[in-house]
């Protein structure tokens, strides 16, 4: 085992490395869009500052960014947390306020696995 670990490294004791998975974010809330209508991304980023500042200003979790398809149209918003209800329920006036939100689809998931139970709202 000596000339593994000159060669390889040390090896990984699993009980104490550190997951980069956090479990107090076990739920999440993917937002797709369909109606994208401004050349810039400024509306898009303004929205997104103002779900990062309530999200994270009131503890509910953490905004992950988007995805937004190369023409400029469609994309999507990820937050996670420990409870999507919560999430959606403060984040869906903002949404209801925003143009190119209306029709969009929230897919609240509660659990990591494939298998988690999943809720799809329309905005």
């Amino acid at each position: 085992m000596g000339r593994m670990n000159k060669k390889f490294g040390k090896k990984v004791d699993k009980e104490h490395a550190r997951s980069i998975y956090d479990k107090s974010e076990d739920q999440s809330v993917i937002i797709f869009f369909f109606h994208y209508e401004y050349e810039e991304l400024d509306e898009l980023f303004a929205l997104e500052d103002k779900l990062r500042e309530l999200i994270e200003g009131n503890s509910l979790g953490r905004y992950d960014g988007n995805e937004i398809a190369m023409e400029g149209t469609d994309g999507s918003l990820y937050m996670y947390g420990p409870d999507a209800e919560k999430i959606f329920i403060a984040i869906k006036p903002i949404l209801e306020q925003t143009d190119f939100m209306r029709g969009a689809i929230a897919d609240l998931r509660f659990g990591s696995s494939r298998n988690a139970k999943r809720i799809e709202l329309e905005i």
